[in-house]
């Protein structure tokens, strides 16, 4: 189901041109209304094509308001329950209330090392177009390697 915007929540990240959520949404759904024209509400933020809303809650867990919401499925989220991501800087919390009022956290880990400064190829010897026929795998430990015994056959 789509997500929304609660307009009494957002406050445009306080005027700036691109907001959290136009930043992280992978589709570009979400849109900045600057001057309240598209939806009655300047300086708010909207999903300008719910129906192509992929779901992935990047919006919602990136919004420092927690101002956007994600309309569930009946079957996921029966009758009135509801699910609520709440990010910190070094975690996020998902709170799930149920229909009958009980309220459950769970709590996880996120990254807090700088975007890009990941080496995913550290440590790992450069790629050789010759290795491609042989069995075996790129992350595949090296004791491993000369071990056929060890590798699977389709």
């Amino acid at each position: 189901m789509p997500t929304y915007v609660r307009t009494e929540k957002c406050d445009g990240c306080k005027g700036q041109d691109k907001t959290a959520c136009m930043y992280i949404c992978p589709h570009d759904l979400m849109k900045l209304d600057k001057d309240g024209s598209e939806t009655g509400h300047a300086m708010k933020s909207f999903n300008q094509e719910p129906e192509q809303c992929w779901e992935c809650y990047s919006c919602v867990k990136i919004c420092p308001q927690n101002a956007i919401e994600v309309r569930h499925y009946a079957d996921i989220v029966p009758l009135g329950a509801s699910v609520q991501p709440l990010r910190g800087s070094d975690s996020i919390m998902w709170t799930i209330k149920f229909r009958n009022g009980v309220m459950k956290r769970f709590k996880f880990p996120i990254r807090t090392t700088p975007e890009g400064s990941i080496e995913p190829y550290a440590g790992k010897p450069k790629p050789v177009l010759s290795d491609l026929d042989k069995p075996g795998l790129f992350t595949m430990s090296s004791n491993l390697r000369g071990d056929k015994s060890q590798l699977i056959r389709l």
